[in-house]
């Protein structure tokens, strides 16, 4: 059974009906993908990764830096500011071994959108 000719006779029904006249956007361009930009060779598996609410390491570590950096400005109390400085050393360490062990600093996508990335995460 050929399923192509079936969906395209029920939008040609539709379009003569007049269902897609008052959809929201009719006419506007569509919003850019947010993964346009990521290399051909990785997109698709990063859009495997987001839609299964999931974050390569690196990105899971960079995002709790933020929330560690975030946390440190709010704190008054002096010995949980020690902490979060810690776990914040930690995390870079992290962070700068994962990133020397895949080499994306040497990568041409990494320098590419390094830039992208940071401004992301908030960097």
């Amino acid at each position: 059974m050929d399923f192509g000719h079936i969906i395209e006779e029920k939008i040609k029904q539709s379009i003569a009906r007049g269902d897609f006249d008052h959809l929201p956007g009719k006419g506007k361009p569509l919003p850019m993908d947010e993964l346009a930009y990521a290399p051909d060779d990785m997109r698709n598996s990063y859009r495997i990764l987001k839609n299964a609410n999931m974050l390569p390491e690196e990105m899971q570590i960079k995002k709790e830096i933020v929330q560690l950096e975030d946390l440190l400005i709010g704190c008054h109390d002096p010995k949980q500011q020690s902490r979060y400085k810690q776990q914040l050393s930690e995390k870079r360490i992290r962070f700068n071994l994962l990133m020397e062990k895949r080499k994306w600093q040497q990568s041409g996508a990494y320098r590419q959108y390094q830039g992208r990335i940071d401004r992301r995460f908030g960097f």
